[in-house]
């Protein structure tokens, strides 16, 4: 019979402890309010992990980590390596094309940022299968559990901050006047490029969090530090309600002047 409870009692932070401690060695499902997560342990160590419908499938994880583009998942999907990781990475590898430690650092920063996702969870059903361990076929790592927990301690202190800060991501980002003057002082990150590259009254910074596949963290770390550099300003959406989908989110720059620093960031992305 799993282990079970819900995240009201028993915290991601206990239960990540308990494995710990216990050494024990199975498969932790945590069912939140939007979406389902499940990590796998081996002797208390972290191995394995997958979020929602991604499968936790060597293709998603390194499209979620940049490392694929949209369509060279595509193309990778119809190759029958596809099916199994392990055969996958190997073909990766003897093409050139990645490390075999770019691989493995890929699938450790995945399951960090799931790991520390799972930290801001309050509410969920959680489930602990004894011996339960991923597909053969699946890459594993592993992770000290230790180091994990106290790094999400301290996360979770910085992104209660941050939600004092930046408490409602439905909101949409604006340039504040002048903002080529600021960006020329301040060195931005590829990921912050990329946020400022989609900054419009007409995208809510949780549409943006989403097409950069950013944690709520994450995003609002970098918003944060575009505030305090000047270079943005928060404001309500346009057209609301009901916010813009998705799947229309675009840079829709208001004015020439933001037109033409929104694309000279295009084109130093591009050369990134």
């Amino acid at each position: 019979m799993a282990l079970q409870g819900n995240l009201r009692d028993f915290s991601v932070t206990k239960l990540l402890n308990l494995i710990h401690i216990a050494k024990k060695s199975g498969t932790l499902t945590i069912q939140g309010p939007n979406e389902l997560a499940s990590l796998a342990f081996l002797d208390g160590k972290l191995i394995y992990g997958q979020r929602g419908d991604e499968g936790g499938r060597l293709i998603s994880i390194l499209r979620y980590n940049h490392l694929l583009t949209e369509e060279q998942a595509a193309t990778l999907q119809t190759r029958p390596e596809a099916a199994n990781d392990k055969e996958l990475g190997l073909l990766l590898i003897h093409a050139n094309y990645l490390t075999q430690q770019a691989i493995l650092q890929s699938l450790h920063k995945y399951l960090n940022d799931l790991v520390f996702r799972l930290f801001t969870w309050n509410e969920g059903i959680f489930q602990f299968y004894l011996g339960i361990l991923p597909p053969d076929d699946r890459i594993t790592v592993r992770i000290d559990l230790e180091n994990l927990i106290m790094e999400g301690a301290r996360r979770m202190r910085e992104f209660e901050q941050l939600q004092e800060e930046i408490p409602n991501l439905d909101f949409a980002l604006k340039f504040t006047d002048r903002p080529d003057a600021r960006l020329r002082n301040i060195n931005l990150s590829v990921e912050e490029w990329r946020v400022v590259s989609y900054i419009s009254p007409k995208n809510t910074m949780r549409q943006i969090a989403r097409a950069n596949r950013l944690s709520e963290i994450e995003l609002r770390r970098i918003v944060y530090g575009l505030i305090q550099a000047g270079v943005v300003e928060i404001l309500l959406p346009e057209g609301l309600p009901p916010p813009p989908s998705l799947a229309k989110i675009q840079p829709m720059p208001k004015t020439p002047e933001q037109a033409g620093l929104i694309k000279r960031l295009a084109d130093r992305i591009r050369s990134l």
